[in-house]
C-alpha cells in the first residue's frame, strides 16, 4: 500500500520556519496503531491523515496524532490540512470533520505551494481546572516566583477542546530564560497532558501583541506554533477584552527561542463582555510531497 503525503510548515509563509506538519492522504485502510507508528516515523510534533467523511457534503474526516498519543483537535494542523485541501482541490473553503466536531475553514490560494487559512473554533474556551500554583510554577520552568505575572493576567487553565495551563510571565527577557525543570512539572501542571502555554505582552515589538512558548514534556517537548493552546489563551483573553460588544485581533508569536519563528492571528467576537465566537489564522507553504510504502 502506498500512502500520499506532504509536509508543510505552518503558521508562517516560509519554508523551513513556523511548524512542521505531516498530512497523510486516502488512510482509511490504517487503523490506530498503524497511524501512531507513521506518526512516530515521522516524528513530528503532529501528523493528520484524511480519511473519507461520514458526510459526503463535507471535504474529509481527519485523525490528528501526535508522537506521544491522538488529539481531538489541534490547530496547526487544521491550518495545514485546510491550505493542504484549498491547493490540491482548488476550493476557498474546506470542511474538516474532527474528532471534537465539525471544522470550518476559509482558505486563500497564493501558488501551487502557498496559502492561509482561517478557521473558527469548534468550541468555545472554558475554564478547565484550577489555576496553577505561582510557587510550584517558578520551581517548574526555571524562574523566580515574582516573574510569574502580567499586568492584570492570571495563572489559569482553560480548554477548547485540549486543556493548557496558562502562565503569564514578566516580560520577553523571562519567557527567553525559561528551563524545565522536569522532576517538578506534572505537580506543577497537574491537568490533562501536563502542558503549560507561556505567554507575555509584547508592547515594544511591533506587529504582534504576545510572544508565547508551549512546553509539553511529555507530548512534543516545546512546540513551535499551538493553535489549540491560541484557542484555550482566547478564554483568558476574553476576560480583559477593550470592548464589551465587537471585534478584537491580536497577533501572536511563537517558536523565536526554537528558531523555527510562527505568527498566530487571532479574532474574538464579544457580545455583551461574552466570547461568543473566536477565530484562529494563519499561512502555511508545502515543502516535500512523496509517497509512504506500508507493507
Amino acid at each position: 500500500m502506498k500512502l500520499r503525503y506532504q509536509i508543510l510548515d505552518v503558521f508562517t509563509g516560509e519554508a523551513f520556519k513556523g511548524n512542521p506538519l505531516a498530512v497523510v492522504a486516502d488512510a482509511d485502510a490504517l487503523d490506530d496503531a498503524q497511524m501512531q507508528t507513521i506518526t512516530s516515523e515521522f516524528n513530528l510534533s503532529e501528523t493528520i491523515f484524511f480519511r473519507t467523511p461520514k458526510d459526503s457534503a463535507h471535504n474529509v474526516a481527519a485523525r490528528i496524532f501526535t508522537p506521544g498519543g491522538e488529539l481531538p483537535f489541534a490547530g496547526h494542523p487544521t491550518v495545514g490540512a485546510a491550505v493542504a485541501l484549498g491547493i490540491e482541490r482548488g476550493l476557498d473553503e474546506v470542511t474538516i470533520e474532527e474528532k471534537i466536531g465539525l471544522i470550518r475553514a476559509q482558505v486563500a490560494v497564493m501558488d501551487g505551494r502557498r496559502g492561509r487559512a482561517v478557521f473558527e473554533l469548534p468550541q468555545l474556551p472554558a475554564e478547565a481546572g484550577a489555576p496553577p500554583e505561582r510557587e510550584a510554577v517558578a520551581r517548574a520552568l526555571g524562574l523566580d516566583a515574582d516573574e510569574i505575572g502580567c499586568g492584570a493576567f492570571a495563572l489559569s487553565t482553560y480548554s477548547a477542546g485540549v486543556s493548557f495551563h496558562l502562565v503569564p510571565v514578566r516580560d520577553a527577557d523571562v519567557l527567553a530564560r525559561i528551563k524545565v525543570n522536569l522532576p517538578e512539572w506534572n505537580e506543577a501542571f497537574p491537568h490533562g497532558r501536563h502542558s503549560a502555554y507561556i505567554f507575555t505582552a509584547t508592547p515594544g515589538e511591533d506587529g504582534n501583541d504576545f510572544g508565547v512558548r508551549m512546553l509539553s514534556p511529555a507530548l512534543v517537548g516545546e512546540d513551535p506554533a499551538t493553535g489549540s493552546a491560541a484557542a484555550a489563551f482566547m478564554g483568558l483573553l476574553a476576560l480583559h477584552a477593550p470592548v464589551a460588544t465587537g471585534e478584537v485581533r491580536y497577533a501572536i508569536r511563537q517558536g523565536y527561542e526554537m528558531g523555527r519563528p510562527s505568527r498566530i492571528d487571532l479574532v474574538l467576537t464579544m457580545k455583551d463582555d461574552m466570547l461568543v465566537r473566536g477565530q484562529i489564522g494563519g499561512d502555511a507553504v508545502i515543502v516535500a510531497r512523496g509517497e509512504l510504502d506500508w507493507a
